[in-house]
C-alpha cells in the first residue's frame, strides 16, 4: 500500500487563488507537453474565465485545480486518487 499518495486539490482550495491566468497558461503548457509522450493533447485548452477568484480552465470549463491535479500527478508518475 502507498501510504505517500496525495489527494487532489478541490477546486475550493484557497491555494488556488494565488494563480494569476499568465500562470495557469504556463501550466497549460506544461501539461501539453507532459501529455504528448502518451498521446495526450488538449488543442482546445486554455483559461476561460474567472469565477470567486479562481482561474477556470477551458477542458469543459474545469477549475484550474484539475490543471494542477494533472501536472503533480504527472512529475510524480502518479495517478490521481479518485
Amino acid at each position: 500500500m502507498n501510504h505517500n499518495r496525495r489527494h487532489p486539490m478541490k477546486p475550493t482550495d484557497p491555494r488556488v487563488r494565488y494563480y494569476t491566468e499568465a500562470q495557469i497558461k504556463t501550466l497549460i503548457a506544461e501539461v501539453h507537453e507532459h501529455g504528448k509522450k502518451f498521446g495526450l493533447i488538449w488543442p482546445s485548452a486554455t483559461t476561460d474565465t474567472t469565477l470567486d477568484g479562481r482561474v477556470l480552465v477551458r477542458f469543459n470549463t474545469a477549475p484550474a485545480t484539475t490543471l494542477l491535479n494533472l501536472l503533480l500527478d504527472a512529475e510524480r508518475g502518479d495517478p490521481c486518487d479518485p
